[in-house]
């Protein structure tokens, strides 16, 4: 079992930046492929950004140039670099770990609000 929490969501203005943290814990951290997805109220949960255990980026296109998904092994943690923020991507970020060699997960974190608004 992996429990993931995220932090690093807030209120910022159009143009603005952020970063987003999980922090992984209960496994091994760098088998895992590891993604931030968001939702927004009567919308289905999307994919932003994924990268695999091998270091492998994968970005929506809503996203490319904009943000950057990275990870450290050494502290259990993926982030979501956030620039260039707009309004639409106001959304509860969440984290997600899963393992496809080894049959893991997938696991979800509770969310971080990003509101982008002037």
């Amino acid at each position: 079992q992996v429990q993931l929490v995220e932090s690093g969501g807030g209120l910022v203005q159009p143009g603005g930046s952020l970063r987003l943290s999980c922090a992984a814990s209960g496994d091994i951290f760098s088998i895992y492929t590891m993604g931030w997805y968001r939702q927004t109220p009567g919308k289905q949960r999307e994919l932003v950004a994924h990268i695999t255990s091998d270091g492998i980026t994968n970005y929506a296109d809503s996203v490319k140039g904009r943000f950057t998904i990275s990870r450290e092994n050494a502290k259990n943690t993926v982030y979501l670099q956030m620039n260039s923020l707009k309004p639409e991507d106001t959304a509860t970020y969440y984290c997600n770990a899963v393992s496809t060699i080894y049959v893991r997960g997938p696991y979800w974190g509770k969310g971080t609000l990003v509101t982008v608004s002037s």
